[in-house]
């Protein structure tokens, strides 16, 4: 009898565009955000995301190591926002490697081909 394949384990860490201080509207980025986990859930993966704010209210590197300990990782993608900060973009890829040196790191384009970016990694689903 053979065994199913097991389902990768991929985590998103991004920016929660609703905590991003500035003059602009987070709903298109949010909508892409949830465009993005969609296509995980259409193709039967339960991709987690991990989402921080830049406005103050989140211990960055204290939520992402959390989120990079939760569980093995066989693929982590680090979302544009926080490549577009590299002082944070530095410390979260140093934190991926620390917590979770297994898992492919992989980057979107925007926040819609999150499944494609990990999808580059990892045999996916569908």
């Amino acid at each position: 009898m053979d065994t199913p394949a097991r389902t990768p384990r991929v985590l998103v860490l991004g920016l929660d565009p609703y905590r991003v201080p500035g003059p602009w509207d987070p709903k298109p980025v949010a909508d892409g955000i949830e465009a993005g986990r969609s296509r995980f859930t259409a193709h039967g993966v339960a991709a987690e995301f991990c989402l921080v704010g830049l406005d103050g209210s989140d211990d960055i590197p204290a939520v992402i190591t959390a989120a990079l300990q939760a569980r093995p990782w066989d693929c982590v993608v680090i979302g544009g926002g926080v490549r577009n900060q590299l002082d944070l973009f530095e410390r979260v890829v140093n934190l991926v490697h620390r917590h979770a040196p297994g898992a492919a790191i992989a980057f979107n384009t925007t926040p819609t081909d999150t499944f494609e970016a990990a999808a580059r990694w990892v045999q996916l689903p569908g």
